[in-house]
């Protein structure tokens, strides 16, 4: 048994589409101190954390998954974390972060939703809320917001955070005020164009002028993605290409610090193994792009990787699973206490399973965010469990997640 813990302007650029108040946040910091990063992935569609992160060690697994099951040795094979949980083999580079000690996983957690639906899963996980129906305003947003002023992170008047894809997640929508990015997705236009324009509104519309200025800056800034390789955010090449182009902004001296993607496509009723298999290969390579391209930010990193809820502990007749509750988060970052899994493991007999069908839910991911914003970001307890959190002021955050 592995140890187990308890715990408005819409401009389209050049190289991408800007959604800007102002360019760069400006984050200040006592003297030596650290230059922390957050970047939050949403993995949309209900991740099935029992094939993700396999718990091979349970006697009741393998009669539950069946011909989807992984094992330590044979032909389908995961990666050892320990003697009790492996890793999808699509997944070699967390693996890698894992054995240095730079990346970690929440087992059978999830959000404070217990019905099924993704809607309301994915409002209830990225609006913060305890139940469905908020969609004014996200919770990394209000983090962003109610950061304090001290010597970790100082919150001025230009700090931004970082939406990256075409439509800003819920997650980091608010009235703080956020930086947008896109992979390219036309022609690279005639490089004097930018100029051109930027020229042509400078003294019309200087607003609109030094809008496209920022724009043009921030797609220099993430260029150089391949366009012969692009795909959308369900896509491993997308994934990839968004992870590449965030990372290159937070790792600016003055850039973001706090950033969100949403990955789409995670709901895997028939056939799941080879869609998985891409899925989280694709989730493995953007965040071996955030590692590569934050360079010197990345010891100061946490990405967390999430979803609104999980799937069911039996296979379905297509070799799939059906909408469930328990799932994973994934950690990684030079700034995760990595290594380990975290899991107060509940057990996959009958009598341990949510409704007799669903891995049961023994950590709150909000206290898992709780504690990553407190030792990282210099949070306020009673801010997360007032205003970020709203009602979960019982939910304590999870400590020693950061190194």
């Amino acid at each position: 048994m592995p140890t187990l813990i308890t715990p408005r302007r819409t401009v389209l650029g050049t190289t991408g589409a800007l959604f800007s108040w102002a360019f760069m946040p400006r984050f200040a910091q006592a003297a030596g101190a650290r230059d922390p990063r957050l970047v939050v992935i949403i993995l949309r569609g209900a991740l099935d954390g029992l094939t993700a992160v396999p718990p091979i060690g349970d006697p009741s697994y393998k009669g539950l998954r069946e011909q989807i099951a992984f094992e330590f040795e044979g032909s389908n094979k995961a990666l050892r974390l320990d003697n009790f949980f492996g890793l999808h083999p699509a997944m070699p580079n967390f693996a890698r972060l894992y054995g240095t000690k730079q990346a970690a996983i929440v087992h059978a957690s999830a959000t404070a939703y217990r019905d099924r639906s993704h809607f309301d899963g994915q409002d209830v996980l990225e609006s913060g809320f305890p139940k469905p129906g908020h969609t004014e305003s996200g919770w990394l947003n209000r983090l962003l917001a109610g950061l304090p002023r001290g010597e970790r992170v100082t919150r001025t008047a230009e700090t931004r955070a970082l939406a990256i894809g075409a439509n800003a997640p819920l997650v980091i929508r608010g009235s703080a005020p956020v930086l947008g990015w896109a992979p390219p997705m036309l022609k690279q236009a005639d490089p004097e164009l930018p100029q051109r324009l930027t020229d042509l509104y400078a003294h019309t519309d200087p607003l609109l002028s030094r809008v496209l200025a920022e724009g043009i800056q921030t797609g220099k800034i993430a260029s150089g993605l391949d366009m012969k390789a692009r795909g959308g955010p369900g896509d491993p090449n997308g994934m990839e290409q968004m992870a590449t182009g965030a990372a290159r902004l937070l790792a600016q001296p003055e850039g973001p610090r706090i950033a969100a993607l949403a990955f789409d496509g995670w709901d895997t009723h028939a056939q799941e193994l080879p869609r998985l298999s891409r899925l989280l290969g694709g989730l493995d390579v953007a965040i071996a792009a955030f590692e590569k391209e934050m360079g010197p930010a990345w010891k100061d990193t946490v990405v967390v990787a999430m979803t609104e809820f999980g799937r069911t502990a039996h296979v379905n007749g297509t070799q799939g699973t059906d909408h469930g509750t328990g799932t994973v988060m994934f950690l990684a970052g030079g700034a995760v206490r990595g290594g380990r899994v975290i899991a107060d493991w509940p057990g996959l007999r009958p009598n341990q399973l949510r409704d007799g069908r669903d891995l049961a839910v023994t950590t709150d991911a909000r206290a898992v965010v709780k504690g990553i914003a407190v030792d990282l970001l210099g949070a306020s307890p009673v801010v997360l469990g007032r205003d970020v959190f709203p009602g979960s002021e019982s939910v304590a955050p999870t400590r020693g997640l950061i190194v």
